[in-house]
């Protein structure tokens, strides 16, 4: 049965003169065709995840498509039953992926770009080493199989991990990866940039494989930044790889502490969520601030301050003088 929603996620780099300008607008067209997401629009360029019906999501992508500026976006898009985020978030930052590496344009140079297919027939010759651009939290509950992980909580810290990649790969044919190809378009050209030879990134990402190549030898589940948490990209030869925060048993329910103060991000199973109510520990269940536990393990962040209708009500005051 067709779901009514899509779930699109997106990037690109491409000049943009005025960020602020163009996010008041960017942020009007996504509340006319009732979306609800995370985009960041910056000098750079623009990322996002977004969810709505699908007919909304058609013209959205079609009006990006428009622009000369975004005619070249790959669109990931998955179906849904229902909307994949609870609000919608539209700001200006000073990258689209923050990796502190701000003189790098990959339009100037970056990592060969692999189809899923291409990515998936190179991946395991000996002369290949397949690296995880993401943080420690998304490859703990899915990862290539033999694939090098990074000991980071942020993408930021990549570049602090160089000289262990050039001690043991600098004569390897380096493949990166990560969720749909952002975080590889700066990895990848920061590695050319410090000696690496012969660097490849996996085009769309682990979504972009998954739909392609059937996922094959991604073994557990995708890390996503909407409130399906993870989703399931293996349709070869599935295997779940985490296991629970707690007890130990295999399990990929990614969940946060209860306790705010903790706010731990881990796996854990749905008996151990109840037992514990939703804490991770049983310090964290008897911690004042425990936040109330409905089974999901998902908690809203708070606003602060931000003003999802900022600019909105201008533009249709003045829709209305004209």
């Amino acid at each position: 049965m067709n779901k009514p929603y899509s779930i699109l996620l997106y990037y690109c780099y491409t000049p943009i003169e005025d960020p602020e300008a163009f996010r008041e607008q960017h942020h009007r067209l996504c509340l006319e065709l009732n979306l609800l997401g995370r985009i960041i629009v910056s000098k750079e360029g623009l990322n996002g995840t977004v969810s709505g019906l699908k007919e909304d999501c058609e013209k959205y992508m079609a009006a990006l498509h428009a622009d000369p500026r975004f005619a070249k976006i790959d669109f990931k898009v998955d179906e849904s039953d229902k909307h994949a985020f609870a609000k919608l978030h539209v700001r200006t930052k000073a990258e689209i992926v923050h990796s502190g590496l701000l003189h790098i344009d990959p339009n100037v140079r970056t990592g060969k770009h692999l189809a899923p297919k291409e990515f998936k027939e190179m991946k395991d010759r000996e002369d290949v080493v397949i690296v995880d651009m993401r943080s420690d939290y998304e490859y703990t509950v899915g990862r290539f199989k033999n694939a090098v992980t990074l000991d980071i909580e942020n993408f930021r810290e990549f570049p602090e991990k160089i000289d262990e990649l050039k001690e043991k790969f600098r004569d390897k044919k380096i493949l990166t990866y990560c969720t749909g190809g952002i975080k590889c378009e700066k990895a990848s050209a920061f590695l050319l940039e410090q000696g690496f030879e012969d660097v490849y990134q996996l085009h769309g990402g682990i979504i972009k494989y998954g739909k392609e190549a059937g996922g094959e030898d991604f073994e557990g589940k995708c890390y996503v930044f909407d409130n399906r948490v993870a989703v399931d990209v293996n349709s070869v030869n599935p295997k779940v790889i985490s296991t629970c925060h707690v007890c130990g048993t295999e399990n990929d329910r990614m969940v946060n502490c209860a306790n705010p103060v903790c706010n731990l991000h881990v796996a854990i199973c749905e008996k151990c969520g109840w037992e514990l109510d939703g804490a991770c520990s049983t310090a964290c269940k008897e911690h004042p601030e425990k936040r109330p536990y409905d089974g999901t393990g998902y908690y809203q962040k708070e606003m602060n301050g931000y003003n999802p209708l900022k600019g909105f009500n201008r533009k249709k005051k003045t829709d209305v003088q004209v």
